[in-house]
């Protein structure tokens, strides 16, 4: 089934469906008519997909129908929809999209840089408006009180190991008298028809709204969850580019270039993108019980614990909602780039030298950084300065002529340039990432900097280096690259030929 009509290939998106219906005009879109995740066909899918391309070549999902607990239901589910730097480059708005990963990561950095460089610095923010539009989209149906049945939907129980079935791509609102608004992202159990769980994860913003609403001497706080929202307001939801007290949706209104539009709740005074697929209304009950387990981000299961719970008290939508499903810890998502680019930025201002940086998304907590090398300890002292400001567990830190996106020159770095002594540095203790499986005390793991720059005489490294064979072609034969890409497509004109 064609997904969209009057398509629109480069964003900003005013709406999910607009997003994935220009997916699907690139091509990029694969639609599977039925999956038995009652088996965990998806799930395996997904895997097997992994198994055999790589991420930077895997397309955005749909599957049609879905049986899910013995009912076949209809969908679409949609996922992978964030694997691929060009769909990034897509919904941030960068003007000519190429199937480069190396050039879409770099486009969509350089554009939310430019960005801030634009503003003083500081992230673009322009105030969300309430419309007044009488025809909502998400309240196109509405259910209340014992109508409201939230298993009505197809949401994906991903693993066995899993619990039940969860919601793990929600933005969930909540407001503070003082701070505002608050729009986060937090993995929600399906408990049943209306009730969800809630793993806001101590420390979060949502945990210290609710906080802030336990010593006030409240027992519940109002909250709204939106599913299928734009990809920008998804994307300062799930990332940190706002402070306590900052309202995300300021923020992607800034990297939209124009106001996230909002409606009153049905239930309470929260406002909530006009647009989503779906919007969950209730009270977050300020007392917890057990939730999870669940597959976490790293790919393993994400432990039981004592969480808060919502009680559902009316659901609107759109007629035939879109659902998102993320595979967490199997699919790998760029729509946290404008969190890694708040480290980048910092990182630059305080050392001038670094020249590039990049999260590896298919190992997460392994960061690359290239430096223009002057002098000795530079490279650990880079890596040891951003360890310090990120949650990463190992930085990489190579020369500025080594790509950071191209992965195998990047090992090859560190197979020929790094000695392990001296050229590393081990921090024994450090704030990391809070569901690393390999952490005995949760949030505290310790690091590594991996020097991989050509070390120094001072630093232990020999007098000369010898030179690398590829700079030398580029050096004494500069045309041969240029005769190459002049005659790209004819090499390959036969291929695949028989």
């Amino acid at each position: 089934m064609a997904i969209g009509e009057n398509i629109k290939l480069t964003g900003p998106y005013d709406s999910m469906r607009e997003y994935l219906s220009a997916l699907e005009a690139k091509g990029w879109l694969l639609k599977i008519k039925e999956v038995d995740q009652d088996k965990y066909e998806g799930t395996a899918f997904v895997y097997r997909m992994l198994d055999k391309m790589d991420t930077s070549s895997t397309p955005a999902i749909m599957f049609e129908n879905i049986k899910l607990n013995g009912n076949m239901m209809e969908g679409p589910v949609f996922s992978n929809i964030y694997s691929r730097w060009e769909y990034a480059a897509m919904f941030f708005g960068v003007e000519n999209v190429t199937e480069d990963e190396s050039d879409m990561y770099r486009a969509v950095r350089n554009r939310l840089v430019s960005k801030i460089e634009k503003n003083n610095g500081q992230w673009p923010r322009i105030k969300p408006v309430v419309t007044d539009k009488k025809d909502v989209p998400c309240k196109e149906v509405i259910m209340k009180g014992d109508d409201v049945d939230i298993l009505k939907f197809p949401f994906f129980k991903n693993n066995p190991g899993d619990v039940s079935q969860y919601i793990n791509t929600g933005a969930v609102f909540m407001e503070d008298p003082e701070l505002g608004r608050n729009v986060g992202t937090y993995r929600l159990q399906v408990k049943g028809k209306d009730k969800i769980g809630m793993n806001t994860e101590a420390g979060q913003h949502g945990w210290q709204f609710i906080m802030r609403a336990k010593r006030r001497g409240e027992r519940s706080i109002p909250a709204a969850v939106a599913l299928g929202t734009d990809p920008i307001v998804f994307s300062v939801s799930s990332t940190k580019v706002a402070d306590l007290g900052q309202d995300e949706l300021e923020f992607a209104g800034g990297l939209k270039g124009k106001p996230v539009e909002l409606v009153k709740c049905e239930t309470s005074n929260i406002l909530v993108p006009a647009e989503a697929e779906i919007i969950i209304e209730g009270d977050i009950i300020i007392e917890e019980e057990d939730e999870g387990p669940y597959g976490e981000m790293y790919g393993y299961m994400g432990l039981q614990h004592k969480n808060f719970y919502m009680n559902i008290k009316a659901v609107t939508h759109k007629k035939k909602p879109w659902i998102i499903n993320d595979f967490t810890g199997v699919t790998h998502n760029t729509n946290m780039i404008p969190w890694q680019i708040n480290t980048y930025i910092q990182l630059k201002k305080a050392l001038p030298y670094v020249v590039d940086m990049y999260g590896i998304r298919e190992a997460i907590g392994i960061t690359i950084l290239s430096i223009d090398k002057r002098f000795p300890g530079q490279g650990i002292s880079a890596g040891q300065v951003f360890l310090g400001m990120s949650t990463s567990k190992v930085a990489i830190v190579v020369d500025k002529d080594i790509d950071v996106t191209n992965l195998p020159r990047v090992l090859n770095a560190v197979a020929t340039r790094w000695q392990p002594h001296p050229a590393s540095l081990i921090i024994n203790q450090a704030f990391s990432m809070g569901v690393d499986p390999s952490m005995k005390q949760r949030g505290i793991s310790s690091k590594i900097v991996i020097d991989a720059t050509r070390q120094l005489p001072l630093e232990g490294g020999p007098s000369s280096w010898p030179p690398v064979s590829r700079v030398l072609l580029e050096e004494k034969a500069p045309e041969s690259f240029s005769l190459v890409d002049g005659k790209w497509q004819e090499y390959w004109k036969n291929w695949g030929k028989k």
